[in-house]
């Protein structure tokens, strides 16, 4: 079994997507072994009302909810995004929050991401954090080259001791101890694989020695990614099977309830 927690729908306003859609992101999963993945519309980033986004996002879902599980996107700073929290649980079947303070311009400890964090945390569900989406040294000139510093995630973790978080597309993150109360069981702090390493600085083997496997999720990002480095990633991990299990489906089985 393997669960991607990076994975995308729609379009992308500064290059074309391939399998940005839900029968194509079905083909690409097929082709490279990927039984299950986590969703959030592309628009969601960019429309001024994100509920438009997951609404669409849950149509486009419907009638494949054993494949793709779809987390919300919303905005602390728009108006009505309680409400929205509630219809995205409740009739949207979402499962998750993804949020995008670089694109939607505030921090994430201000006082209204914090409201939203805790928010989503009472209805059982995580919170998912993306770096970045995009390589920002290739970026449109409309687009943001804000990165998320591991100091905010770290700040976030801290101000939000009841959330599970997991951190997509990241960097840098294998020396913050804010992993460290994985071990203790509760709450769970992760990060995806989709930029970490399984040679050279071996970024995924520090994160299990220091940390356990409940720390890492496999992440591919497509389909801005090609799935395939992830998996081999996976394939040079010194790890035994029971880590590899853990980090290709267990931890967000675990997280989801699935």
């Amino acid at each position: 079994m393997i669960i991607d927690a990076n994975a995308w729908l729609g379009q992308w306003p500064f290059r074309q997507l391939r399998h940005n859609d839900v029968d194509g992101l079905l083909r690409l999963m097929d082709a490279n072994g990927i039984d299950k993945a986590v969703v959030s519309s592309i628009h969601g980033i960019f429309y001024k009302n994100c509920q438009r986004a997951n609404e669409e996002l849950a149509e486009a879902v419907s009638g494949c909810h054993d494949r793709l599980l779809s987390f919300a996107t919303l905005n602390p700073h728009y108006p009505g995004w309680e409400r929205n929290l509630q219809l995205c649980r409740n009739d949207l079947g979402m499962r998750g929050l993804r949020v995008f303070p670089a694109y939607h311009q505030y921090d994430l400890t201000d006082g209204p991401s914090l409201e939203m964090i805790a928010a989503a945390s009472e209805l059982g569900w995580p919170v998912t954090i993306t770096q970045r989406v995009v390589d920002v040294r290739q970026r449109h000139p409309m687009d943001t080259e804000r990165l998320i510093g591991v100091a905010e995630f770290e700040a976030v973790v801290a101000a939000c001791p009841q959330t599970s978080f997991i951190m997509l597309n990241a960097l840098g993150l294998e020396g913050s101890a804010m992993f460290a109360g994985n071990r203790e069981g509760g709450r769970q702090v992760m990060t995806d694989i989709s930029r970490m390493t399984a040679v050279m600085g071996n970024s995924m083997g520090v994160m299990v020695e220091k940390y356990g496997a409940g720390s890492l999720v496999f992440g591919t990002g497509i389909p801005f990614n090609y799935p395939r480095p992830a998996l081999l990633k996976m394939d040079v991990l010194q790890a035994d099977a029971a880590t590899k299990e853990a980090i290709y489906h267990g931890n967000l089985e675990r997280l989801l309830r699935l």
